[in-house]
């Protein structure tokens, strides 16, 4: 497996770049900041790219701008984001993005280096693995009660291969039923977790959140 750091701390980037090497896994590229990455994205064609999220010049969310744009040029790239923080709506937008392939980990949150290189090759083959901490500042405007109990079998199964990052039409195929069908159990979902139309919501990533906190 090859991968790229994304990383404006020297530091921690030899140290990222050591415990891969340990667990197997070669840099192929580094970058530290924003434009590097989409280059070494670019030049490398890596498995999968490690980003922080506040990187140069700002050190705002020019990580997580930088990974949407390299996802974009280069579709399904497997990124996993590595932060002390919790960027709201660029995390939505890449975790929404599809839900596959992605990752948030928080710095301060990672115990063990096992455990991180098992989240490194589950988002390089196409999982997700997102820090509950991540989930629960992303869902902090729509608490409450459990409104998943609530959901049908069918509306369940829905919410799943939403979860996988699966399109309406790729649902339907899957359950064997109309696009119209797969709309309505949307729908419903939408109304059940309380997620209301909102301009800058993203109902379906934070339906697919709530099912991943369970």
């Amino acid at each position: 497996m090859r991968v790229v750091i994304a990383e404006d701390s020297v530091l921690l980037r030899e140290g990222l770049a050591r415990l891969l090497a340990d667990g197997g896994i070669e840099t192929a590229g580094v970058a530290h900041d924003g434009p590097g990455l989409v280059a070494a994205v670019a030049e490398h064609a890596p498995d999968l790219a490690i980003v922080d999220v506040r990187m140069p010049p700002t050190h705002t969310d020019e990580g997580l701008r930088a990974a949407l744009e390299a996802r974009s040029r280069r579709p399904g790239l497997p990124i996993l984001v590595l932060s002390q923080y919790v960027e709201e709506q660029y995390a939505t937008e890449l975790i929404g993005g599809g839900a596959a392939a992605v990752g948030y980990l928080l710095k301060e949150r990672i115990a063990d280096v096992s455990e991180f290189l098992d989240a490194v090759r589950r988002v390089a083959s196409g999982g997700t693995v997102i820090d509950p901490e991540v989930i629960e500042q992303l869902l902090t405007r729509h608490r409450g009660d459990d409104p998943l109990s609530s959901l049908t079998t069918r509306e369940r199964q829905v919410l799943a291969l939403m979860a996988e990052g699966r399109s309406n039409t790729a649902i339907a195929a899957r359950m064997i039923v109309t696009e119209g069908a797969v709309e309505k159990h949307i729908s419903g979902i939408f109304t059940k977790l309380r997620l209301e139309a909102a301009p800058d919501d993203h109902r379906r990533v934070l339906a697919v959140l709530a099912y991943l906190r369970r």
